[in-house]
Formats: structure tokens, sequence, C-alpha cells
């Protein structure tokens, strides 16, 4: 599928926000985990999110749909699984990560596995953390990565998640250890990134009825307890809406996006900071977020290692900034869907821009004039959807493969069409 976007000015545009994936994947799990039924209510149907859910269906979780539910009947921690169960991943390194540490509750072993991509990305930092608490897990072909036969028991304890690579290493555990035998005390070494998402999933194992006891980022404990079934309204995503804002500021004009929340512990609200920096204007209202801007926009330095799944989308602006942007603490965006720092500035090269890696993994964009082009999406939903804010801002932009946005937000080019942008 390929998408050709023309140049837009002024703006005016108000959207809703697709559902969370980091908060349904995560309820998913907690619900699966769950003494009791337990109802989602607008969870996010997607592809990662599918993946999420056809895994724990092979572990033996009964998930059903009900319109816009999914009701999800617990397994109070014990799951019922077959002989040598195979889980197929695709893609979806969330989905990956998060269900290493669940199917080590299985008391058959496991297979974890997923497409060619997902055997390039590493995942030695999970493994050898639930090595070090009971876990007996190999790997299939090559060392540190995918696929993995998990077996063993996890037997709680201390433990030391090496997490430069994702947060989702820490995540993963810290949503089974409830399940544990003994308390679970994680300690997360310096050079961690994406721990805003380590407040999300203590946010949804709270509301599932465990509490994670802990000390900033560095350390938290887990004591064994069941999760309570409940309904849970899943809130809506901030990284999908960031694309809306992203296109309000430089296109000029305004753009409303409704079902947020204004003090959610997303780490992607941090765009709206960077935006305003930038020189534009955001105001709350109820679940609404509006950003307006004239589209005269200055550069600005940001550390974004909180904030990953924006920062393709913050360098589309800043390739239309007026002065030049630098974006630290990115490095291990290599290691996602696609190398999104090659994206980066392959997109913005291929447009006429002037983008730069430097040896600490920085990008820094400078002032360029910028013209149409073609821009394939190499099968990253992120890639896709951060192109869409350039080939409105400059206009005769072709992105290629742009079906590839069924990963995260599906209705993405259908909503772009509605308000007249695509």
């Amino acid at each position: 599928m390929d998408v050709t976007l023309e140049k837009a000015e002024a703006i005016d545009i108000r959207v809703r926000a697709p559902p969370s994936k980091s908060y349904t994947h995560r309820a998913l799990i907690a619900a699966a985990l769950a003494d009791g039924t337990s109802t989602l209510e607008h969870p996010l149907d997607a592809t990662d999110t599918a993946i999420t859910a056809a895994g724990l269906g092979k572990l033996g979780i009964r998930i059903d749909r009900e319109g816009d539910r999914l009701q999800v009947t617990g397994s109070g921690g014990v799951l019922d699984c077959s002989e040598r169960t195979e889980l197929r991943m695709g893609d979806s390194g969330t989905s990956f990560r998060l269900l290493t540490s669940v199917a080590l509750l299985c008391p058959c072993p496991v297979i974890l596995t997923g497409s060619a991509r997902m055997k390039e990305r590493p995942v030695g930092g999970l493994v050898a953390a639930l090595n070090g608490i009971g876990g007996r897990i190999r790997y299939l072909e090559a060392h540190g990565f995918p696929p993995l036969l998990i077996e063993g028991e996890l037997n709680g304890g201390k433990v030391c998640v090496e997490s430069s690579v994702s947060s989702q290493f820490a995540s993963s555990l810290l949503l089974a250890a409830p399940c544990a035998r003994s308390a679970v005390e994680l300690q997360i070494p310096p050079g961690a990134v994406s721990l805003s998402y380590l407040d999300v999933t203590a946010d949804v194992m709270a509301s599932f009825g465990v509490p994670v006891q802990r000390h900033g980022y560095e350390q938290f404990r887990v004591l064994p307890a069941h999760y309570r079934a409940r309904t849970y309204r899943i809130e809506g995503d901030y990284s999908s809406a960031s694309y809306f804002f992203a296109m309000a500021a430089v296109c000029g004009g305004r753009a409303t996006v409704e079902n947020l929340v204004p003090a959610s512990v997303q780490g992607d609200r941090a765009l709206l900071d960077a935006l305003a920096d930038m020189g534009c204007r955001v105001s709350a209202s109820g679940d609404a977020v509006t950003l307006e801007s004239d589209g005269r926009l200055e550069g600005t330095e940001r550390d974004l290692s909180a904030s990953p799944d924006i920062v393709q989308t913050l360098c589309m602006v800043a390739a239309h900034a007026r002065s030049s942007s630098r974006f630290t603490g990115i490095s291990h965006l290599q290691y996602k869907e696609s190398d999104r720092i090659r994206a980066i500035l392959e997109v913005i090269r291929a447009l006429g821009g002037d983008a730069a890696r430097e040896k600490d993994g920085s990008v820094v964009i400078r002032p360029a004039p910028l013209h149409g082009g073609v821009i394939a999406a190499g099968n990253d939903h992120r890639t896709a959807m951060s192109a869409a804010v350039l080939g409105l801002a400059v206009g005769g932009i072709t992105i290629t493969g742009a079906e590839c946005v069924s990963k995260s937000f599906p209705d993405f080019w259908e909503i772009l069409h509605e308000v007249g942008l695509a």
C-alpha cells in the first residue's frame, strides 16, 4: 500500500486517540494471571496486541471479545500449557519480552520465536535475569537472541536486570513476579532506557491489586500475591496522538486529541513539552489536549531516553525547524522493529534534509530546504507515521509499505482521510 501526501497549511483537526498499546499489553497479562474473569474496556485492537492475546491463548488463557471489550478468564497464576508449546511473536518485541517471563510459569517447556527481524533483537539481559532466579532458558540459535526454549521455575529472590536495550526486560519480570515462589527484588543498574514504561507497568499492576514497592527506577520489590480480576478501561495512547500534534506543529494550525489522560504516566507526553519548547502552545480540557502552532519552529535539545516512541516524530518536526536540534539517549533505537536511527537519517536525507549521527549515538538535525520524494516504511509502523508528518509539511511525498501501521494504529490513514489530510 502506497500513500501520497500533499502540503497542508493552517490545519484544524479534532481526533480521538486510540487505546494505549503499552497499557493493553500489560492489562492482558495481569488479567490472564488474575483470579477470576476481568473485563478490559476499549483495548487496542492491533497486530501487536493480538499477538500478545494469541500467545496467552496458547498458554491456556481464554480471551473472548464482546464488541469493544475483552473478557479474560484468569488463571490465578497457574498456567495450563501443553507439551512443547510454541509461541510465534512475529515482529512484536513487546509481546516477546513480556511473555518470556510469563512462559516460565508453565509446567512444560515453551518455545518463543518470531520473525527474522525478531531474531536480531537482543534479549540477553532478560534471559540472564530469569536464569538467575530459577529459569533454565536456552538460546536455540544465536547466543543472546531469539528463539528461546523456556523451562525452569520462577523462584524469586534478588536479581539485577540489565536494561540498556529495553526497560521491557524489567517490566516482563515485574509482571510475572507476583506468581513467583518468594519475593522478587529487582535492581536496575545505571544506563537503563525507556524507564517511563516501568511507571505504566507498576500502574497496571497496582490497578489489578498488586502494589510494587520501589525506590525510584533503581530498585523494585514485589511480594507473592494474586492479581484481582476487575473491569479495567484502557486509556488513550500518547504515542499515537503524537503524530497529530506534530502535524499541527509543522503545518501550522490546531490539533485537538481526545481520549487522553492529561496526568498520565506515559512517557510520550514529553512530546508536548518538546513542541512547546519549539514554539507551540499546549492546553488541556477534560480528556482533550490541544496544540496550536503558527508553523514557525525553533530547534531544541532533548534527552529522549525515557520516550523512545516519539523520537522519530520529533526528529521529523526538527527537520522543519529554523534552527538546529540535537537528541540524545536514543542509541537503543537501533534494536527496534528496524534500526530507527538509520531510518531517521534516511528519511530526512531523502527529502533534502541535513541529519547526522554522532559517535555517542545522538542525532543532530540542521535546517535545510526540503523537497518531495519516496519514503520506504521498511515494515516499521513508526517510520511510516512519522514520515507522514513531513509529508504534510512538505508535500509530494509518497510512503510505500504504509500498511505496516496496523502494528499499533490500524486506523491511522483512515483518520487522516476523514480530517482531510490524506
